[in-house]
């Protein structure tokens, strides 16, 4: 089967390198994001990961009502939603960076990211199709919970696309309010210029980006990213685990029908991330000091596969794709994501100093 390189690879890798480049632009990791809401009280990440949500809740809901997309919420299996997110969640804070996250910094030239990345893709392999996959089968199998006709249980039912279209608009006033309002108006009695548009070249490829326009910017990729990936046959958001899984399945099989919109989407989220930190100057090979972080990267990614597979989707899958679709399998897992993030997060840099 040859691969389609004008529906598949072509759309795939452009939109993987402009989410790359974003996401090195914007440091969007969720691990960061979620460990720091109780590590350092930082909530800039996470109001980004909010607002991502939103502008990607308001987007999806406008092109299902216009018949762009068809919305295509994950299934609800507590068991694996339960499970594989609270390991998840523990693996991104050993691994250093959630899947995206992982993903973007190996092409910072972070070799412990890659370390994880390995991990990150042999253990989403052997869930998939190897020797964990039983595990994961019997969770998801014997607490999956559906809808009479079988579709996905969402948070609203048949009115789902309704209230993704309130909760996205009401979601982002109250966003541009109480946050970026504020900010505004600090700069004003500050007599700084509201919006500073001199040396933009400068501060689009060389600057770190405001945590609002990143989300933003994911938002608007994450619906293109929608109707480019319903065109190649997958129908739904950006997502990570997919892509490393066929990689993997293509390396062990030669079977070229892995090669899928989504493989091409994570290789190119590594070209963009390469290509901004180039620019940026911000590239550099860099090794952990010790081998034991990097036997605990390893061992996070292993954990991050697991969980990906297990609750049906990573980080991104589950939290940036699935809660815009109201999906609560998706809601779950995201949940026991920032959980397990929290628990490990607490065990590894806050419980001696309690």
């Amino acid at each position: 089967m040859a691969i389609d390189i004008v529906v598949v690879l072509i759309p795939g890798l452009i939109l993987g390198i402009i989410f790359g480049f974003i996401l090195q632009r914007g440091r969007f990791c969720m691990n960061s994001a979620f460990r720091d809401i109780i590590l350092l009280k930082e909530f800039k990440l996470a109001k980004s990961v909010a607002l991502t949500i939103l502008v990607s809740m308001l987007g999806f809901s406008i092109m299902s009502f216009a018949g762009i997309i068809t919305l295509n919420p994950k299934q609800f299996a507590w068991g694996g939603n339960i499970v594989g997110g609270l390991i998840f969640g523990i693996g991104m804070v050993l691994a250093a960076g959630c899947a995206s996250g992982t993903t973007y910094r190996v092409g910072e030239g972070m070799m412990g990211s890659f370390i994880a990345l390995l991990g990150f893709a042999g253990g989403a392999y052997f869930t998939k199709f190897g020797v964990l996959n039983p595990i994961a089968k019997t969770l998801q199998d014997n607490t999956k919970i559906t809808n009479p006709d079988g579709s996905a249980l969402t948070l609203f039912g048949d009115l789902t696309p309704i209230f993704m279209l309130i909760i996205g608009i009401v979601g982002i006033v109250i966003i541009g309010y109480f946050w970026i309002w504020r900010e505004l108006r600090a700069k004003k009695r500050e007599n700084k210029p509201l919006f500073d548009f001199s040396n933009f070249g400068h501060k689009t490829f060389k600057q770190g980006w405001h945590w609002a326009v990143t989300a933003i910017a994911i938002g608007i990729v994450a619906c293109f990213a929608y109707v480019s990936s319903a065109a190649a046959g997958r129908n739904y958001p950006l997502g990570i685990t997919g892509g490393w899984v066929g990689w993997n399945k293509f390396w062990n099989t030669g079977v070229d029908s892995a090669l899928g919109w989504e493989t091409w989407l994570v290789i190119g989220i590594v070209i963009g991330a390469f290509i901004s930190a180039i620019i940026a100057k911000e590239f550099k090979l860099r090794t952990p000091k010790h081998a034991k972080t990097i036997v605990i990267q390893f061992i996070g990614g292993l954990a991050m596969g697991f969980g990906a597979i297990t609750a049906m989707g990573c980080n991104i899958g589950n939290i940036l794709s699935g809660f815009p679709l109201l999906s609560l399998g998706s809601l779950l897992s995201g949940a026991f994501i920032i959980l397990g993030c929290w628990l490990m997060a607490y065990l590894l840099f806050m419980w001696r100093k309690d």
